[in-house]
């Protein structure tokens, strides 16, 4: 349903009214507003808690309820920080991301290593800690660094997304007729290419396990590993002490003989989601528990024409 003028007009004035309250605070101090917020929606409103909690039972069946709510809480407070993160994102430079990546430099030379084989890179992350940031900090270091986002409803809310909060990562429209081909060609010319690849797809694709079940996600990402003949660099991102910490969990690469390359993207699809999945079982607190594609319901089988 396309929204009225006055709707996108509040909605967007609103937007940026809040924004600029939360770059008056000091960063430490945003942060702690966004946490107190959640801990007011998880023990008080109980947002969405019967739900989450349940999720994180049905992976974690020997921790006790109370071990599993504090799971919840601070999934909920990552991503009400991440949300604090993105209306700052402008304003963060080299000399923050030294203060808050730690070794951001380090995993930036391990990137523009992979990158400097000429081929580019799929840079693969699981939605934990603050997802914009590996992008975010790789891109501010200079990594010529590429991904997708999904168009807004509220058009004025969605240019000043691209625009302005994405900082110096180019963000493709996901909606766009041309996306895959513009990501294929961004890869063969030696960019990186990021992509979340922990989401449930609607219909069957590649069934992996995942979080003590089976999960169906789609080997997008890796498929464009397979065609550009580039490596995959699998990572996660999570908060520690007051840090983003990107944990850089292994690299792949892509058979140059394989005669199947959709086989052989469903084993580097499974290979990278099993590097993920080991790390979140670690810091279950760090993974986004709340998303709406519950990543262990059943996908649906596709419609044969």
């Amino acid at each position: 349903m396309k929204k009225s003028p006055l709707a996108i007009n509040l909605e967007y004035y609103a937007v940026r009214f809040f924004c600029g309250l939360i770059n008056v605070l000091p960063y430490a101090a945003a942060l702690s507003f966004a946490r107190g917020i959640g801990w007011l929606m998880f023990n008080v409103l109980r947002f969405k808690r019967a739900r989450t909690l349940s999720r994180i039972r049905g992976v974690f069946p020997e921790k006790p309820l109370r071990e599993c709510r504090a799971i919840a809480l601070e999934s909920l407070q990552g991503f009400l920080q991440m949300g604090i993160e993105m209306l700052r994102a402008p304003t963060f430079d080299v000399a923050w991301m030294d203060r808050h990546v730690k070794d951001g430099r380090h995993y930036k030379d391990v990137l523009q290593a992979l990158l400097n084989e000429g081929h580019g890179v799929v840079i693969m992350v699981p939605h934990c800690g603050n997802y914009f940031m590996p992008g975010w900090a790789m891109a501010k270091y200079g990594l010529p660094l590429v991904a997708i986002g999904s168009r807004q409803r509220n058009p004025k809310l969605n240019d000043w997304l691209y625009h302005n909060q994405y900082g110096d990562l180019e963000v493709l429209d996901r909606n766009r007729k041309d996306t895959l081909v513009r990501i294929h060609e961004k890869i063969k010319e030696g960019r990186a290419f990021a992509i979340m690849p922990d989401l449930r797809v609607r219909h069957r694709d590649v069934e992996v396990d995942f979080l003590r079940g089976k999960a169906d996600v789609s080997r997008a990402g890796a498929m464009f590993a397979v065609h550009c003949g580039c490596p995959i660099a699998v990572a996660m991102m999570r908060r520690e002490n007051g840090q983003h910490v990107f944990d850089y969990l292994g690299t792949l690469r892509p058979d140059p003989n394989a005669r199947d390359r959709k086989a052989e993207a469903a084993r580097l699809t499974r290979e990278a989601l099993s590097l993920m999945n080991e790390d979140i079982l670690k810091h279950p607190g760090e993974w986004f528990w709340y998303n709406k594609r519950w990543i262990l319901e059943p996908a649906k089988e596709k419609k044969r024409r």
